[in-house]
């Protein structure tokens, strides 16, 4: 349940200022003003805010307006706020998203991401967890998401509000992530609706279409960052090769163990990159 008295799917209901009332929760819930950075643990990514810093404080999802609990497994139902290193700057850390294929809404997919700016956020880190289409990215993997192709037929702008995605992801986030670690490959990350896996077929079509991750999630998230002014780094965990590229067939058990063996180099890297933000 979410403790928003206002239903954000409700025509008449501004998302943003429902993000700005999710703002002022937080706000009073973790003692700070504002918040710097945020960052959305996909699945595998869940060590990250241990390794940025001291959590300073942690707020339940349902405690504020427009959010609402885990729906995966392996993600946590509750956002934190963390002390970037000793430089007196903080994080905003979801410890889950709201996914499309949980019906809720595109609003509901986004709420994060507007929250995040209106807390005074600068950029957003959007991770996932997500199938491969290069046989070469082994589990475990992570990747730089250069651009994305949307295959949900949907956008989370509303209007004749004409949003250039150019360079949606960031370049010199990008670069930065490279300093960190310069063997990060990037790629080109394909959103589909889910819940169920790509079938082969679908893999194929995403690999001629330019593709070379595909997943469940980012994408809206995404694109409602440009149009906040957010920068964005998105980063994705090849968790397991796509439907056809191997003889395995796909599991979300193997999604979370792959996420675990991958966790501690991939929480160094996103707590390195975030305090360089």
């Amino acid at each position: 349940m979410t403790s928003s008295h206002r239903d954000l799917n409700d025509p008449s209901t501004d998302p943003f200022d429902v993000a700005a009332d999710a703002a002022a929760v937080i706000a009073e819930r973790t003692g700070a003003e504002r918040h710097d950075v945020a960052l959305v643990l996909g699945s595998g990514w869940g060590q990250t805010a241990d390794l940025i810093g001291e959590t300073l404080a942690t707020v339940e999802n349902a405690a504020v307006p427009g959010f609402h609990g885990a729906s995966v497994a392996g993600h946590s139902g509750s956002m934190r706020s963390v002390a970037i290193g000793d430089t007196g700057r903080r994080a905003l850390v979801f410890g889950t998203r709201t996914h499309f294929y949980e019906g809720r809404g595109v609003r509901a997919v986004v709420h994060g991401v507007r929250t995040a700016k209106a807390a005074g956020c600068r950029a957003i880190v959007l991770t996932n967890g997500c199938g491969g289409l290069n046989p070469a990215w082994s589990p475990g993997t992570p990747v730089l998401i250069r651009d994305h192709i949307n295959l949900t037929a949907h956008s989370p702008i509303e209007g004749p509000n004409f949003v250039d995605l150019t360079d949606l992801y960031t370049p010199r986030l990008r670069d930065l992530a490279r300093e960190v670690d310069p063997e990060l490959e990037e790629g080109v990350y394909v959103q589909f609706r889910g819940p169920h896996y790509e079938t082969p077929a679908e893999v194929r079509m995403a690999k001629v279409l330019g593709g070379d991750l595909v997943g469940m999630s980012t994408t809206l998230e995404a694109i409602a960052a440009r149009q906040s002014g957010l920068d964005v780094l998105g980063i994705s965990l090849v968790t397991n090769l796509a439907a056809g590229i191997s003889d395995q067939p796909l599991s979300h058990d193997e999604v979370l163990e792959a996420g675990q063996a991958a966790a501690a180099r991939c929480g160094r890297l996103l707590a390195d990159v975030v305090g360089r933000l």
